[in-house]
């Protein structure tokens, strides 16, 4: 099972957290230059990754801020066996 790379949101902008995972995940060309404002586009585009998609991701309208669902990500991609939120 491969493991995915996420960066741990805490001290990040949402412009910077997702600058860090446009880089990590080059190869699946995420959008760069995402505004705040439309993170659960960006999000959706990281569930189209199929490390991610097969991952039980939570979905982002599950959550109201960016942070919520990117340290609920970290928590999955590092801990599979926890409970899943969303």
């Amino acid at each position: 099972m491969s493991i995915g790379l996420v960066y741990d949101p805490r001290g990040h902008t949402f412009e910077s957290w997702s600058s860090l995972m446009v880089e990590a995940y080059a190869a699946q060309q995420l959008q760069m230059g995402i505004t705040e404002d439309k993170w659960q586009d960006f999000a959706q585009s990281m569930l189209a990754i199929e490390l991610f998609s097969n991952s039980a991701i939570p979905q982002p309208s599950s959550f109201q801020k960016w942070n919520e669902w990117a340290e609920a990500v970290v928590n999955i991609v590092n801990n599979p066996a926890a409970p899943q939120l969303g």
